[in-house]
Formats: C-alpha cells, structure tokens, sequence
C-alpha cells in the first residue's frame, strides 16, 4: 500500500509498521491536535469475510476494556475501497522488541514491565477476552505524567497491544484456531485445544523468563513445537543469579500442563513480586524505564564544510547507550519476533516499511528490519550550511559506521546548480565500479557502486533535482539486489 495522504479524517506522516493482514501508519488528529496510530486493513484481504471480521472484532475487544495498560481504540471506519480501520494510541517510545535490541531490562524494570502487561492481561481477562500472542513486539510503550517515578519528564508505560488473535473466552473455549509465536505459545494452544487465561499466563511466563535471564526458555522454530515441550533450561546463570524461589515461580508458570501452573495472572505476579523482592529491593527507584527522548527528535547533524570539499558522511540516526545486550539475547530475539512474523509471511511475502521525514519531502520503502534505528527531521547541509529535508533509516543505529556490517539508507536534500564530479569515497570496500551516468525519475544523477565492504555493498547517488538542488542518497546492503530494490523506492516530492 503506497502512503496516503489521509485516512478518514486523520492527516498521515509515515508508516509505523505493517504485518500480513494490516498496516499501521502514524497520522494527526487535528481536531483534537494529537497524534494516533490507524490501523489499516492490508488490501489483499478486504474480500476475506473471516480476516476482516477479525480485524473488526480486535477494535470491539479493545473497546470493552478501560485499561492504562491496553491500547486504546478511539476511533473506527471504512475507506473508500471498503477496508476497515482503528484508530488507537500512539505508543510513542516504541515496543518492548525495540528496547531489547539495544539495551536490557534490570530487575527491577523487569518486574514493573510484568506487573503492567499482567495488569493489561488481567483487564482483558475480566472482559472475557483473551490476547493469545503475548511477547516482545506487542507490549508498546508510551511516555505519561507519573509523579511515582519521581521522573520531571513523565515516565514509559506499557500497553498490551495487538489483539489480532484475540478471541473472546466463550468463543476460545469450545473452538482455537492455531496460532502465534512458537517461542511464546503455550503448548494447548499449538494443540488447537480450547483455551482460557492460563494461555496468557504461560505467554506472560516465557516473556519473564527472556526478560530475566536474557535468553528465550524455549526457541521453538514452528508452532508444532510447544505442543511438547521438556524443561526449560535453569533461569539462573554465572551472569545473571537469582534465587531458586524466582525460577521457580518462573518454572510453575511455564508448566506443560496448565492445572499445574498458577491459577491465574494475579496469582503468578504476586508470587513474583514475593520472591524478586531481595533481587529488586535496592533498585526499586530505578524500576520505571526513563524516557528516551531521541525517539521523536532529529539524530546528529553534521557541521558544514568549506565549499568544495567532498560530501560529508551521512548523519547519523539517532544514539543510544545500552546496559547490555548479550549475543545469545540478540539471537533469541531475532528468533522471537521473526517466528510469529514468519508465520505470516511465509505467504505474503517480506515486511516492508515505507518511512519518510519530517517534512513530507522524503519516502523510501525497505526491508521491514531497517526501522530499528530512525532519523526523520532533517540536516544541516555542506557547503552553505542551510536545514534541509533529510531522512536516515537503518538495522542498527551505528550502520553509518565504517566498519558497521549494519544496512540503511540516507536520503538528504543539499543545494547544488550542478551533479558533483567526485562522489563520497569508500576506503574500507574492496573494489568500486565506474562511476555512471544516469537518470532518476527523469532527473540527471551520478552512482557509484562499491563491493567487498564490511556489510556487502554500498551505493552512493547524487540527482539533480532542480535548477539549485541536488538529492543524496547512500544505501549500505547485504546483497547488491536488495540496494537496487531500495533505490528503486526513493521519492522526492514537491520538486
């Protein structure tokens, strides 16, 4: 689905996201000046009666629960082609995935996470609904006004969100259809059998357990998997020790059969809570995760240069400086958020994102992993110094790096009457290619490709896009294929 401009009512900014059966775009509600996040019904599965059911039914579930600590829907409608969309709260510091990719959780900000997605759970229990695919990528964050944390900032929250497997416990207990993520998936549920909360808890078990001792209980590749699972390995390492008493009130929660595991959410946090207490109780000022403020602000810009020197390397996204973030944490992670994506895609085909700055000016659609790290508001060009539009999207935020294995892409609007002769140079690559000669969408432009660099490949292309501006693109790829497919996505409008 290319970007719209609108949908109903609500003016768009850029895509948040997109899975097999919807898209998620960022949009302004400007009677109520605020923004939200509409969720949008994907086009191929407007005709499916049973999908689009679903997806209208997520909206109802969520508007039966008053809860902090579940997405809010505060809107519904249809578009002009028929597809149906939500409205609901705009999570504005990202996902608990987001989080585990560059720095882990103490303790402390553990059992707070838990108690707040077990709290969400527990609402949507007492509506008799269930989630049914609880992990990383569906706990959302957002900044509030929370005196308690002692912050002058306001504090992060966290929303259970994404109830497109949600069904309602009268449904779920005489019929379940068999999904969600293997890592997380309590072993009923990958049997089809009927369910009820104790499915949730399991999930809310398996995410502690990540959350803890860095690694998955389980790294389950398909849903055939849990079904029959042995005995996670010990929550405890040399790296990070616990007391018996948390793994096992872990280990209960993780019980193959679910008469076994705690009765209910409440039940599991409270004993939870009981047994971190000596881990928590010298970190229980720091329990609240600290807004990170670079998540809606420009990354670092660069200072101009004397005229007639080269471009500059490109700005950077923005930074961040983690706890930790073990190997086997990354593994696990990339196993835990791809395992339900995948399960989706094997048919629709790879996640893409369409981004774009700030101003309107610059889109680029890639890989739907190159959202990690985000840069939309603009730079401080060379030459003369002036802002201009400027959009950095990567896998990582250090992927301008030179000896980064890491892929993105920089889009940057620069004055300029003419193309420049020599292009940004790549010491750390292997080989370069002639420059060429060309055109972009009708415009004039130079490339230069380099190979054997520390990640694949790297582009550099500079267009003409008017009498006085020049348009900057670098794209840093594993394969020389996937940098053709993002070129070939760049748009430059208004010019």
């Amino acid at each position: 689905m290319s970007m719209p401009s609108r949908l109903g009512r609500y003016v768009v900014r850029r895509r948040i996201g997109s899975g097999g059966f919807a898209t998620v775009w960022l949009a302004y509600d400007e009677q109520l000046d605020s923004p939200v996040a509409v969720k949008v019904l994907a086009e191929n599965w407007t005709e499916d009666t049973a999908v689009r059911q679903r997806f209208v039914e997520e909206g109802r579930f969520l508007r039966k629960v008053e809860s902090p600590y579940v997405v809010s829907v505060y809107d519904a409608g249809e578009l002009e082609d028929g597809r149906p969309y939500l409205v609901m709260s705009y999570a504005d510091q990202g996902t608990l995935a987001d989080r585990l990719e560059v720095e882990g959780l103490t303790p402390a900000q553990t059992l707070e996470v838990v108690r707040q997605v077990g709290s969400g759970l527990r609402a949507l229990h007492e509506r008799g609904v269930l989630h049914r695919d609880v992990k990383p990528a569906n706990v959302l964050f957002r900044t509030v006004e929370d005196s308690a944390s002692g912050s002058a900032n306001g504090s992060v929250r966290a929303m259970v969100a994404d109830l497109g497997l949600g069904k309602a416990l009268d449904v779920s207990s005489r019929l379940t259809m068999i999904a969600g993520t293997p890592t997380f998936v309590a072993p009923e549920q990958a049997q089809g059998e009927p369910l009820d909360p104790r499915a949730d808890l399991y999930s809310l078990a398996a995410l502690t357990y990540l959350l803890l001792s860095g690694r998955a209980p389980y790294s389950h590749a398909t849903l055939s998997a849990p079904a029959s699972p042995a005995a996670p390995p010990p929550l405890s390492s040399p790296e990070r020790p616990f007391p018996r008493e948390v793994d096992a009130v872990v280990r209960r929660g993780l019980a193959r059969d679910r008469d076994d595991r705690w009765p209910d959410v409440a039940s599991y946090l409270a004993a939870l809570e009981a047994a971190l207490t000596p881990v928590t109780a010298d970190d229980r000022s720091a329990a609240w995760l600290p807004v990170d403020p670079h998540l809606t602000q420009p990354g670092a810009r660069p200072s101009p240069l004397p005229s007639g020197d080269p471009l500059p390397p490109p700005v950077p996204p923005r930074r961040r400086r983690g706890r930790w973030v073990a190997g086997a944490l990354a593994g696990v992670l990339a196993l835990a958020a791809g395992a339900g994506a995948g399960y989706w895609y094997e048919q629709r085909g790879e996640s893409e994102a369409t981004v774009g700055d700030d101003t309107g000016t610059l889109y680029v659609t890639v890989p739907g992993d190159w959202e990690r790290a985000l840069a939309p508001s603009g730079w401080t060009a060379p030459l003369d110094g002036g802002e201009f539009p400027a959009l950095s999207v990567g896998t990582s935020p250090r992927w301008t790096d030179v000896s980064s294995t890491a892929q993105g892409v920089f889009l940057g609007i620069l004055p300029g009457t003419e193309l420049p002769v020599r292009l940004p140079q790549h010491p750390e690559c292997g080989a370069k290619q002639t420059q060429v000669q060309g055109t972009f969408d009708g415009h004039p432009s130079r490339t230069v490709l380099f190979t054997d660099c520390p990640g694949g490949v790297t582009v550099e292309r500079v267009v003409q896009l008017a009498a006085n501006r020049l348009l900057w693109v670098q794209v840093r790829s594993a394969t020389r294929a996937t940098a053709n497919l993002v070129l070939d996505e760049v748009q430059a409008r208004g010019f």
